[in-house]
């Protein structure tokens, strides 16, 4: 029976009793090929009226496979960077392109992440097989007025943004911000941590 081949990042699948002598170079490519998705960079150039097709090549590296993607290049119309239909796998992609056009990381045939005209940012991506979804690293947890709180009594508990730099408490009570340096606590409030 011949190998097969990994259906996300197209490692060689060998059975027992094939490919005598060849095990050692075929299981370090395989390693090569998990290092890349793991912890591979690769600049990616997109043409500039098309974009790109990511590659998934059975039994070698190929550029789809990294974990994270510079898109690079001079776009002159919102273009498309495709990963195939079927794959399971995490980005951060940077949007490094000149051009103020749209770039849109998707599936063949399903919806993607948009990096829009000025966006010019890095997203989390991934692609669940058939959408690629973003993940939104800009959105604090629970939303964009949610935050973080500790209370005094040990329980966390959501808090909101007020007016004049103030952190609002889930019972009204409030912690501002002194001068920058320091954070004067309110009787709910231990700790806040702030995303964003």
């Amino acid at each position: 029976m011949p190998s097969t081949y990994s259906t996300d990042l197209k490692l060689e699948l060998m059975v027992t009793g094939e490919k005598a002598g060849l095990w050692g170079n075929i299981t370090n490519t395989n390693l090569n090929i998990l290092q890349q998705a793991i912890g591979g960079y690769e600049a990616i150039p997109l043409n500039a009226t098309t974009g790109v097709t990511l590659t998934f090549s059975n039994g070698t590296t190929s550029d789809g496979k990294n974990a994270v993607l510079d898109l690079t290049g001079t776009i002159t119309t919102s273009v498309n960077v495709i990963i195939p239909d079927g794959i399971e796998k995490t980005y951060i992609v940077k949007n490094s392109t000149s051009g103020t056009h749209d770039v849109v990381v998707k599936t063949v045939s399903g919806t993607g992440a948009t990096f829009s005209t000025t966006d010019k940012g890095t997203k989390l991506l991934y692609s669940d097989g058939t959408n690629v979804v973003d993940v939104a690293l800009a959105s604090p947890p629970g939303g964009s007025n949610k935050q973080l709180q500790f209370n005094d009594n040990g329980s966390f508990g959501g808090i909101t943004m007020g007016t004049n730099e103030q952190i609002l408490s889930t019972d009204g009570t409030t912690a501002s911000f002194v001068d920058n340096t320091g954070i004067s606590t309110g009787k709910a409030i231990a700790m806040a941590i702030v995303f964003g």
